[in-house]
């Protein structure tokens, strides 16, 4: 499947204004929402192409494109999204949102509490994958979309791709999960509270009310996304790029020395700061630590499966130690034991986690293919 440069060019972000009620799993009531989207390629006529995706813990909805030549960065997933691409904006009409709780211009922390008039901050409730997906089946509503051709994510976007399957088991053709995982280990766990936990401890976070103070809570928020950007990466994936490389200083002259990979991860942590907020990665933390689809079935994940009646594809990465081939696989032996249609694939990669989102060519094949054969079939043009 190709990977080439071809590009969906300059994209519009739009506003889905919902103004149903909208009941979440822990009982809190938003009386209306606000999705930001975006779209790319063309609906056909009989709105069978649609494909939606499905964001990561610091996703949004800007997945492919660019905004203006003023904004150049390309979307997080451009990579595989656009003409010839594994999702293939020729063939597929590509939905990208960001979901409740984000602060990206959907309805989250960032916004105006209707009851008190001001930020709600972290008044604002606790949201769950269950409510993400009522809210994108609301937004499929809204777009005249009655079913998926396919729900795609990798990481939590692969866990709303697998609630689809399981919550709306008429409207998903096809799940595809990338790098996921049916529940978060314990490790996965601690390290999320790691991360809370630098952000709490941080003097400017005034108990989740630092925008009522004018203040940020730079550091820990910072401090939280240094612990899980390197935890998305792998050793070998490390050692290549930056080895033990010396930014600056000196060892002989016994000056203070920099390695470059302290001065990436101080990089990536500062410029988190500037667009990301700290309420939604409380928010979206507790999301990841809270998911499990078996719950409902008194941990029996074949049963929770049992109303699903899409395809399936399922694929991981060999370097990835946050979000292992093993959890991977054990979605894989659930759904086989409930007699679903499923592949998968261990992709090998040295980029951890994060390979999901890179062109790394036997992934976007296997992606690419899997798509593209559950849209001849959806269409009846596969012999």
């Amino acid at each position: 499947m190709p990977t080439g440069s071809a590009t969906v060019g300059k994209i519009t972000p739009q506003h889905f204004q919902c103004a149903e009620p909208l009941t979440l799993q822990n009982g809190a009531v938003l009386p209306a929402y606000e999705l930001v989207y975006e779209t790319y390629g063309t609906l056909n006529d009989n709105k069978s192409n649609a494909l939606l995706i499905c964001h990561a813990l610091s996703g949004h909805h800007h997945a492919a494109g660019v905004h203006s030549d003023d904004d150049p960065k390309p979307g997080w997933w451009d990579a595989c999204i656009g003409p010839g691409k594994a999702m293939d904006t020729n063939r597929f009409f590509v939905v990208s949102l960001n979901n409740l709780g984000g602060c990206h211009g959907s309805t989250g922390p960032r916004s105006i509490n209707p009851d008190t008039g001001k930020i709600y901050g972290p008044d604002f409730p606790n949201v769950v994958v269950r409510d993400w997906v009522r809210s994108q089946a609301a937004l499929a509503d809204h777009l005249g979309i009655e079913t998926f051709a396919a729900v795609v994510g990798g990481s939590l976007g692969g866990m709303q791709a697998l609630q689809w399957a399981i919550d709306y088991p008429q409207r998903v053709g096809a799940c595809v999960a990338i790098a996921s995982a049916a529940k978060l280990s314990a490790q996965n766990i601690a390290f999320n509270e790691i991360a809370r936990q630098a952000i709490g401890s941080d003097q400017d976070f005034a108990e989740g009310r630092y925008a009522d103070e004018g203040i940020n809570p730079d550091r820990g928020l910072g401090l939280a996304r240094m612990i899980g950007h390197v935890t998305y990466l792998s050793d070998d994936g490390m050692g290549t790029k930056f080895g033990r490389e010396i930014k600056s200083g000196d060892f002989d002259e016994g000056d203070e020395v920099e390695f470059q990979v302290e001065s990436y991860l101080n990089y990536q942590g500062q410029a988190f700061t500037r667009y990301f907020d700290a309420n939604t990665y409380l928010l979206m933390t507790k999301a990841l630590d809270h998911f499990d689809p078996a719950r409902d079935t008194d941990g029996d994940l074949v049963e929770a499966f049992r109303s699903a009646t899409c395809k399936f594809l399922i694929l991981s990465f060999s370097s990835d130690w946050r979000f292992s081939a093993q959890r991977s696989q054990e979605i894989v032996d659930a759904l086989v034991k409930a007699k679903k249609n499923v592949a998968s694939a261990v992709i090998e990669s040295e980029h951890g986690h994060d390979s999901f989102l890179l062109p790394i060519e036997r992934y976007t094949a296997a992606l690419g293919t899997f798509l593209n054969r559950c849209l001849d079939e959806r269409s009846g043009t596969l012999s």
